[in-house]
């Protein structure tokens, strides 16, 4: 569990278009070659330490000849920002992915200061 010991909580969310590959004929369509996409997403502001991020798949648009596998998922996470990572495997083809996402941490309060 993520203990959050601060006065003051941000939540920060957005929403990122992965890849439209279908058009192009790219690797997720035609299920060939490298079945992993990473976005980097910075947040609007910087949280004090590291925060708890989701995320989930707003939208996809896949064949339905093939079983659908996908994983998604955060990573790197730090105070600045995160990687999304999309995953796929197989025979799965899909032509466009979106993802939701959503971080909740703690930020600083302009009443804070540090001796040092």
């Amino acid at each position: 569990m993520k203990r959050i010991d601060t006065k003051l909580m941000g939540i920060d969310q957005g929403e990122a278009v992965l890849f439209s590959e279908y058009e192009q004929g790219g690797d997720m369509w035609t299920g060939r070659g490298d079945r992993m996409r990473r976005q980097l997403v910075r947040f609007t502001e910087r949280f004090s330490s590291p925060p708890a991020v989701h995320c989930s798949l707003s939208m996809w648009d896949i064949d339905s000849a093939t079983n659908g596998r996908v994983e998604v998922s955060a990573e790197e996470i730090t105070e600045g920002g995160f990687q999304v990572v999309f995953r796929t495997w197989d025979d799965t083809r899909i032509a466009r992915a979106r993802v939701r996402w959503m971080a909740i941490g703690e930020v600083e309060n302009e009443d804070d200061w540090q001796l040092y």
